[in-house]
């Protein structure tokens, strides 16, 4: 039998392909990188102009190393190309202090060392533009910031391309298989043979497990860009990027104007849609919920709406991390989906995954991202949350 034409083909080159492409790329594997449109582009994830990073995960202890060598390898990527994608503006969440969003960040930045501050509204009000009730705190993480997705993902693909990948856009998988020999796969250009496969295609994943079974819901989120009243106040200089529990209601995140307005979400919650047929246009009417907490909670910020954008959330049903090969394919490795909470670790899961193509051990342990986690027992690793 001939020899595959590549040492591994990534199917997705959203956040965690482009950022596996780049790795396998670098350590000299002949990659091929396949993608269903151009990234970045606007149709799934890794969309809406600014992601967040942030170190007190208040999702679980479990992340903060993670992220941690994420913040190291974005700063790597800044200094190898001179392009910018990570401002640093500090983070605050907000909630009742019992609350998982609160008290999951207090934990972790604890069982870490991560520096932190707890606020009482008074403080909150005093120092940024959010104004807080009494009866809530907040947790000040003075290394959180902004990272750029579509910047990201554009430079991670030019410097996977630099160390030699080849870069398939508008080219979508349709069906792959795997013999023990190679893994083929077909797209509507052709058939292309690899040692090695990563599906890496987010909300598309759904549509090539491949019998994985992996337990995937995409729901539609919207995004919103407002108007601040004093402007002057929401510049990344002065406005942190925050995350905020309403209780009993969802959680709010957003963003200081980083030139296109302040940006303002609910973090899930959003419609069970298919990636294929979601509805892209966003209603007036759909940024009433938003607006209404805002309204009390970040009030210079209001009508008229900037834009309106729709991002895709893969949950699981933990919402935390696929990480792991197919249970019934060694040669094919599933990672994401993400659960809206992933993007600012794909530098590490390229890591994690270019290791798992190279049958090495990742620095990181993966069992709490294992695909038999469900339908068995739970990990007790990790708590309940998502992100922003």
């Amino acid at each position: 039998m001939t020899s595959p034409a590549y040492d591994v083909i990534v199917a997705g080159l959203g956040a965690m392909g482009s950022a596996t492409a780049w790795q396998l790329a670098r350590r000299g594997l002949r990659v091929l990188g396949l993608d269903r449109w151009h990234p970045p582009h606007a149709m799934g994830s890794s969309t809406g102009e600014t992601r967040i990073i942030r170190e007190a995960y208040f999702e679980s202890p479990f992340y903060v190393p993670m992220v941690r060598r994420a913040y190291h390898l974005w700063t790597a990527l800044e200094v190898a190309t001179g392009e910018k994608l990570l401002t640093r503006t500090g983070g605050l969440s907000v909630g009742p202090r019992d609350g998982p969003l609160v008290s999951g960040a207090i934990a972790s930045a604890e069982v870490h060392g991560v520096p932190f501050e707890v606020l009482d509204p008074a403080s909150i009000r005093d120092r940024f533009p959010l104004q807080p009730h009494d009866g809530v705190t907040g947790v000040w993480d003075p290394g959180a910031g902004v990272l750029r997705p579509e910047e990201c993902i554009r430079t991670l693909l030019s410097q996977a391309g630099h160390f030699g990948a080849t870069l398939r856009y508008d080219e979508p998988v349709l069906r792959w298989e795997a013999t023990p020999d190679q893994v083929v796969v077909t797209t509507g250009s052709g058939r292309y043979t690899a040692a090695r496969l990563v599906l890496a295609s987010g909300a598309w994943l759904g549509q090539l497990q491949g019998g994985a079974q992996v337990p995937l819901t995409v729901a539609r989120q919207i995004m919103l860009w407002l108007t601040a009243r004093r402007p002057e106040r929401f510049g990344p200089d002065r406005c942190p990027i925050w995350l905020w529990e309403t209780g009993e209601g969802p959680v709010y995140y957003g963003f200081p104007d980083m030139g296109t307005g302040p940006k303002v979400a609910q973090h899930h919650g959003g419609q069970v849609v298919d990636p294929d047929t979601v509805n892209r246009e966003v209603d007036d009417r759909e940024a009433d919920g938003i607006l209404r907490f805002l309204a009390g909670a970040v009030p210079d910020l209001t009508r008229p709406v900037r834009q309106a954008r729709v991002c895709l959330y893969s949950n699981t049903p933990d919402e935390h991390f696929i990480l792991d090969r197919h249970p019934a394919h060694h040669s094919v490795i599933v990672a994401s989906p993400c659960s809206g909470h992933g993007f600012k670790f794909a530098p590490t899961v390229g890591e994690i995954l270019a290791d798992l193509v190279l049958d090495q051990s990742p620095s990181f342990d993966l069992t709490p991202f294992r695909l038999d986690r469900f339908g068995t027992s739970r990990s007790p690793m990790l708590a309940e949350g998502g992100e922003g």
